[in-house]
């Protein structure tokens, strides 16, 4: 019974952040008729205006970024060419990692130094546990599968609280960066700077929601391996 409720609060914590980000998003996502212009334009007319030298593109839905390789911020189609809150929030938000990155700020650099640090640890726990099983047969020895999983979840663990080092660079770029653009630019009404913070916040904390995914699976994999 025990274990049954904290599987439960696990799975619960595991995916809120998700939701509440995705919620967050959906919430604000409806298109208001009279907005001057989509995500897409005030990204370009930002880039424009602050002499950024990058290019806005196309990408996948849910997967907004900057790529300071290919000097591009990337756009969902809803927020490409969508005229709501959550569009003109999340371009400015990317546009704000653009700042960043054209300035060569500090807080920009923790995205370079960290982001592939922790790509790499946890792709590398999580190959590491498929291969646990495998091993355990090739060596004959059940507590090889044990150590195999223990330094997997230690290496997927390493790569999620290196997500979180990701935090500072993710609120400057929506509230040091995005926010007073859009105050100051007026480019979005004063009733709506509400909702606009909101969707900003959802956007900062979106690196946290999926680390904090991981690292509650990651105390589901220890709860079965202690049986």
């Amino acid at each position: 019974m025990v274990y049954a409720l904290l599987t439960l609060l696990l799975i619960g914590l595991a995916y809120l952040p998700s939701l509440w980000v995705r919620a967050v998003m959906a919430r604000h996502g409806t298109a208001i008729e009279d907005m001057p212009g989509t995500g897409g334009e005030l990204a370009r007319h930002l880039v424009e205006r602050f002499d950024l030298g990058v290019t806005v593109e196309e990408t996948a839905p849910h997967t907004d970024h900057f790529d300071p390789q290919a000097g591009a911020v990337r756009l969902g189609p809803d927020n490409l060419h969508g005229k709501s809150l959550t569009a003109l929030a999340i371009a400015a938000h990317e546009v704000g990692h653009a700042m960043q990155f054209a300035r060569r700020e500090k807080v920009f650099e923790l995205r370079s130094r960290y982001l592939p640090t922790a790509i790499w640890l946890k792709k590398s726990g999580i190959m590491l546990m498929a291969t646990a099983p495998l091993l355990a047969v090739i060596l004959r020895a059940p507590s090889a599968m044990l150590m195999v999983a223990l330094v997997s979840i230690g290496l997927q663990l390493a790569g999620a609280l290196a997500y979180l080092i990701v935090l500072p660079e993710e609120l400057d770029a929506s509230f040091n960066k995005a926010l007073p653009v859009l105050i100051e630019g007026e480019y979005v009404q004063q009733q709506h700077l509400k909702p606009v913070r909101q969707v900003l916040r959802a956007a900062a904390w979106t690196y946290f929601a999926a680390a904090l995914a991981d690292i509650v699976n990651l105390g589901r994999w220890l709860m079965i391996l202690r049986r």
